[in-house]
């Protein structure tokens, strides 16, 4: 220790220096020791590559459109859910009903409230599963392409070993 200590200036920036030259020049030695194949066509891999990054683009596209009409329709929703609750608190507040009638229709309200805002819910839920579903078979549909493509080239570059 002491003699690398010797080689790199002793400072603990020199030693980590030292040690990261080491570890790239042993990363080099060990892939230029690899037999990794040739790619026959670089060309038809960049194709395969930029392929992959226009179907992301395009499912990532689809999820914010998605999400937007998402939120588009929860703002309609809660302006409805807004507007409701006015009308109704105008005619809860209407004097001369009885108190039996408005307890009645209070309990109409909830009972109304919550349905609509089950089934608001479940719409919501079910724009999101379809929003997710296109996102995810555009990428599911890539990959399979992109998996056939890759092995394709590499069929090619077997037959192109000498």
């Amino acid at each position: 220790m002491a003699n690398e200590k010797g080689k790199t200036g002793g400072t603990p920036f020199a030693e980590a220096m030292h040690q990261a030259k080491s570890a790239a020049e042993d990363a080099a030695r060990t892939f230029s020791e690899m037999k990794l194949p040739a790619v026959p066509d670089m060309e038809a891999l960049l194709a395969v590559y930029k392929r992959n990054m226009e179907t992301l683009s395009a499912a990532n596209h689809a999820a914010v459109e998605n999400a937007q009409a998402v939120a588009r329709r929860h703002l309609e929703i809660m302006q409805q859910t807004l507007a409701e609750l006015g009308e109704a608190m105008r005619a809860l507040a209407t004097p001369g009903e009885a108190l039996q009638a408005k307890a009645a229709g209070q309990v109409e309200l909830l009972k109304h409230a919550y349905e609509h805002a089950l089934a608001n819910t479940r719409e919501l839920g079910e724009m999101i599963q379809r929003a997710n579903g296109e996102a995810l078979e555009l990428l599911n549909k890539r990959f399979v392409e992109a998996m056939d493509e890759v092995k394709a080239l590499a069929a090619k570059a077997g037959a192109h070993k000498p």
